[in-house]
């Protein structure tokens, strides 16, 4: 009998183990900046919230060392919109043929440019890439590959690598 409770109870607390590690939460932290992982809902005022599952968890944990060092020092945000067709795919390759992990933020409407632009204290200009808090506007090759090279991401994806960003599911 005893014996039966122990089963019944370690069987619970794997259940719930299992049940509770299903949801995990990445976002940017608004005060320090830095990429937060953590199993709670992240606070008012969070940036960039991505609710994970264990699926997202186990493709995160594939990336290079390196590669997830550099992308929890320093996240990388696209920002694009519907109507900027060839720069922005060509910064999409540009991001995801070096194997970077990045979110994609595509801005719908005039708000939404207004708000990058005073987040870029200027005229705002799509495709623009913010990694870390340094953000280049428009696609220049060498400027975004040596902004990328310094936060220390790889220069080519490893084989086998997922693409990021909007339209990579």
């Amino acid at each position: 009998m005893f014996k039966l409770h122990i089963v019944l109870l370690s069987a619970a607390l794997l259940t719930a183990t299992v049940a509770s590690a299903q949801t995990t939460y990445r976002w940017i932290d608004k005060d320090t900046g830095l990429t937060v992982y953590s199993d709670q809902a992240p606070p008012a005022g969070a940036k960039q919230v991505v609710k994970m599952t264990g699926e997202e968890r186990f493709d995160d944990q594939q990336l290079p060392y390196t590669t997830r060092q550099a992308a929890e020092k320093f996240p990388v945000t696209l920002y694009t919109t519907a109507n900027c067709v060839e720069a922005c795919k060509q910064a999409r390759g540009l991001l995801n043929g070096r194997g970077i992990p990045f979110t994609e933020n595509m801005l719908k409407n005039d708000e939404e440019l207004a708000e990058l632009a005073k987040k870029l204290d200027g005229e705002a200009t799509v495709p623009t890439l913010f990694v870390g808090r340094q953000s280049l506007k428009g696609l220049e090759y060498s400027a975004w590959n040596n902004l990328l090279d310094l936060a220390g991401y790889p220069k080519t994806a490893p084989y086998g690598a997922k693409p990021s960003g909007a339209f990579a599911k």
